[in-house]
Formats: C-alpha cells, sequence, structure tokens
C-alpha cells in the first residue's frame, strides 16, 4: 500500500493516503498490508524456530481482511487485524514527516 512520508496530512485532507486511495478506486476493497518492514526484512525467512513474522493488516473492507489474512498465512506471516484505515491503519503509515508508531518494527508472534 501507500506510506505518503513528507506530505502534509491537510494535502490529503487529512485522511490516511491508504483512505485516499481506496476513494480513488471506489468498489475495490483495498487492504494495507506488507507495507511496514522494508524490503530487506520480508525477503528473509517468515519463521524462526516456531515464531512468524508479523505482518499489519488494515481496512475498511471487512470481507476482504479473511482473504487477505489467508495470504499472509499462505506465505508463513502471522497476521494481525488493526482494524480501519481511520485508526489502525494510521498505526502503519507516515504522516508528514514522520513514521507511525510500528512502521519498521519486526515482530514475531509464536506459532500455535
Amino acid at each position: 500500500m501507500t506510506n505518503a512520508y513528507g506530505v502534509s496530512p491537510s494535502d490529503l485532507g487529512s485522511l490516511p493516503s491508504s483512505a485516499v486511495v481506496a476513494k480513488v478506486f471506489g468498489a475495490a476493497a483495498l487492504v494495507k498490508a506488507f507495507n511496514h518492514l522494508p524490503a530487506g526484512v520480508l525477503a528473509q525467512e517468515p519463521s524462526i524456530d516456531g515464531w512468524r513474522r508479523v505482518v499489519f493488516l488494515s481496512s475498511d473492507k471487512d470481507s476482504a481482511l479473511p482473504v487477505v489474512s489467508t495470504l499472509v498465512e499462505q506465505l508463513g506471516y502471522a497476521p494481525v487485524n488493526l482494524g480501519r484505515l481511520a485508526e489502525g491503519g494510521l498505526l502503519i503509515q507516515a504522516r508528514g514527516n514522520t513514521w507511525a508508531p510500528l512502521i519498521f518494527k519486526d515482530l514475531f508472534k509464536k506459532q500455535a
């Protein structure tokens, strides 16, 4: 998805950039995922010693979350749903010149 680093929140109508993209595509089911980790981390093994690397998900389309969550699991990661774009999505998005609190957090979840 997108991170609008360096773009003023006021330029986006104070919406998260993912919500702006979702509005442009209207009926599309947008899920923000995989964007909080750099490519180098995503290139590493997603599962280590019974722990799976966490991938945060956020969407305003509840029906899309299970589809992406299943994909995340199939790829070997642990999906964590943060809720809607305007709330949980802000935890994994740049706003203005700041990074959200969960950007670049390489977290793991114990496999059940």
